[in-house]
């Protein structure tokens, strides 16, 4: 009998070893613990996933059917929306996490940038055209082309452009929205920075009124020139609209233009068969006895005296209303 004990106890220990662990039936717990902005801009959204245990996962993306995915897990080229990804854990008995973790968010559009005014009510920007350029409808080399610039102007003087608005696009590219001389009149298009050079500020602002046949020149909002003047016959309007001054001249051989002339953005719209198109001067006359009323063709008529008063204080890129 004391043999028999003595024989139990040494077996007893061997036979504990040997027991197989109790089952695990408990799952994991899932957790997200890194995900996006709950609003968010950007169409990559990355994620880490963690769990109670050693684990594997898998991930539901709006719905989807779930796939096994890392621990560390990124989706791009999300559309713009809401949002919503779900994990469960698996562990090694093949446990799985009845109630996976739920991480949504919404994707917006970013709002468009915010162009920078460069030309306002009292002081405005012009710059040369340095390279031509095409001119297109929105800051973006896939937009509508809708002119192109040229090098000089139809007096063969350099172009040069009203710089109103500055935009830096999403890949970095500075865009100018500028004042373009073209039919239908009143036209504004953006071109890449390079194509034009440096801005020049200029104080002054020209309007001209066609009921009243007066033209005055502002300078910092303050009026310090006016006079009366001739404008186009009925069949021969001048536009009315936003333009801006492009070139001074002089020396004529012809007195009909008087001693010096301006040069404007603005074109007719029924001399579309004149030189150049038909642009709007504004210029002396040898016939001041007709002034003021509708007597040309379009253009700002005004008495020789009265240019010449107006060229001292009217610099070329000045905005040019007409009412």
């Amino acid at each position: 009998f004391a043999a028999s004990a003595a024989l139990v106890v040494l077996l007893a220990p061997t036979a504990a070893r040997g027991e197989e662990p109790p089952p695990d039936f408990q799952p994991p717990e899932t957790s997200i613990t890194a995900g996006p902005d709950r609003v968010a801009v950007s169409r990559l959204a990355r994620f880490e996933l963690v769990a109670t245990e050693p684990a594997t996962f898998e991930c539901s993306l709006d719905g989807a059917p779930y796939a096994a995915c890392p621990a560390r897990i990124a989706y791009s080229g999300l559309a713009v929306g809401r949002h919503a990804l779900e994990a469960r854990a698996t562990d090694a008995a093949g446990n799985v996490d009845a109630t996976p973790a739920r991480y949504a968010w919404e994707i917006v559009r970013p709002e468009p940038p915010a162009p920078f005014r460069l030309s306002g009510d009292t002081v405005s920007r012009w710059a040369p055209v340095l390279k031509r350029a095409i001119v297109r409808a929105k800051p973006s080399l896939g937009s509508r082309r809708i002119s192109r610039l040229a090098l000089r102007t139809p007096e063969r003087t350099q172009n040069l452009v009203l710089v109103l608005e500055r935009l830096e696009d999403a890949r970095g590219r500075l865009w100018i929205r500028v004042r373009i001389p073209v039919l239908p009149n009143n036209r504004t298009g953006w071109v890449l920075r390079g194509a034009i050079g440096g801005y020049t500020a200029v104080p002054t602002r020209l309007i001209v009124e066609r009921k009243r046949f007066t033209i005055t020149l502002f300078k910092y909002g303050k009026a310090v020139f006016r006079s009366r003047i001739g404008v186009g016959k009925p069949s021969w309007p001048t536009p009315r609209g936003e333009f801006y001054i492009r070139v001074k001249l002089a020396s004529f051989d012809d007195p009909f233009y008087g001693p010096i002339a301006f040069g404007t953005s603005a074109k007719s719209s029924v001399l579309t068969d004149w030189p150049a198109g038909g642009h709007i001067g504004i210029h002396g006359t040898n016939l001041p006895e007709l002034l003021p009323g509708r007597v040309s063709h379009g253009c700002i008529r005004m008495r020789n005296e009265d240019i010449l008063r107006l060229a001292r204080m009217l610099p070329i890129g000045t905005p040019l209303t007409i009412r």
